[in-house]
This record gives structure tokens, C-alpha cells and sequence, in this order.
């Protein structure tokens, strides 16, 4: 059944990326009920290689103010929640727990290069998810990738399982700080093919 038009202008159409936030607590219930929903998302053998390390106080955030793009500083602050969306690069270990053929650990254990694609791909599938789950929930995102993952890393994964992909903000948008009109999009003959 086609989700409704209210549903899908929260999800998509009006949905802007979030460039400053109102002061506003993002309750600690709402961040679970978000993962939640982003666990549910399909990845490959269930894999769910993707790790969230919600920074809500702002102690944690000044941890990651040295790896950010100067653009990045000032909303990262304002925000009630970033999210380090990472990967587990040993997501593989948890087979046993996630997939019903836990002897396919050793496909990834012993092809390092598989493993890391895998993790990428599907985290980054899995940071997507975290924003529908976010924005389904009513609260509006801000992704980033203006950072330093080494800087990021080393702060936050120092013995270097978990591995940072993106940045994303949580929080309810302050609406002066989002541009009028929404950048251009690709028409669907640039970007797709039919064969």
C-alpha cells in the first residue's frame, strides 16, 4: 500500500537538510526509537555492519569540534544530537547472532577487501535508514561529510574496529537558517536508464 502524502513530503519532498537547530532536547527514548527503525533496513546477509555513537552533551561534541570543516563547528554545536555514523569492520564476528548460516564469517574473516566494501556499502545503506527513521519520527537531519576521518577515528575508534563514514545532526531545524529554495535536482533522463 502507497504510504500517504503527508508521509512522503516529511520523508522527501519538504524534507530540507537541517543547517541550524532550535534548542531542543532530543529525548533519550526517541534516539532508541530511531534505531529501532534503522535496524530493520535489509543489508546484506543481515550483516548490519553499521555502529551510532550519539553525541548529545556538549562535552562529547568538543570532542569531535577538532575534526570538523570550520563550516561544520557552529551547527554541529547548536545540534541536540550528532551522530558518528561508523562501521564495524569486524561486523562478521556477530554472524552467529544475525545470520542463519554462521559459518559465511569466514567468506568475509578471510577476504579483508570483501569485508571493508561490505561494511561500507552497507553502513552507509544504514545511515540512510537512520534518516528516514529520524525524519519519520519528526525530527529533521543534517548530514555531513565535511570532517576528518583520521582525526575522527583516532578520537572516538583508537583500536580501530569501528571506523567513522558520515556525520549527521539531529534536532528540530531553525527554519532561518535553511535556504529558500532547494538546490537543484537531476531530471530523471539525466540520471537514470530504462533498458
Amino acid at each position: 500500500m502507497r504510504i500517504n502524502e503527508h508521509a512522503l513530503d516529511q520523508l522527501f519532498r519538504k524534507a530540507r537538510t537541517a543547517r541550524g537547530f532550535v534548542n531542543e532536547a532530543v529525548p533519550l527514548a526517541l534516539l532508541h526509537e530511531i534505531y529501532q527503525l534503522t535496524c530493520l533496513g535489509p543489508t546484506t546477509q543481515n550483516s548490519q555492519p553499521a555502529r551510532f555513537i550519539f553525541l548529545t552533551t556538549p562535552g562529547a561534541k568538543e570532542r569531535l569540534v577538532p575534526a570538523l570543516s570550520p563550516a561544520n563547528v557552529d551547527k554541529t554545536r547548536a545540534a541536540p544530537v550528532t551522530v558518528i555514523v561508523a562501521y564495524d569492520s569486524h561486523f562478521y564476528d556477530l554472524f552467529s547472532k544475525t545470520w542463519h548460516v554462521p559459518t559465511v564469517r569466514d567468506n568475509y574473516a578471510n577476504n579483508a577487501a570483501h569485508a571493508e566494501l561490505t561494511a561500507v556499502r552497507n553502513g552507509s545503506l544504514q545511515g540512510a535508514y537512520l534518516i528516514l527513521a529520524a525524519r519519520a519520527l519528526g525530527l529533521d537531519c543534517g548530514p555531513m561529510s565535511g570532517f576528518s576521518l583520521d582525526k575522527v577515528n583516532t578520537e572516538f575508534f583508537p583500536d580501530g574496529r569501528w571506523r567513522a563514514n558520515f556525520l549527521c545532526n539531529l534536532g528540530r531545524a531553525d527554519a532561518s537558517k535553511t535556504p529558500p529554495e532547494r538546490s537543484p535536482r537531476l531530471a530523471f533522463e539525466e540520471a537514470c536508464q530504462v533498458l
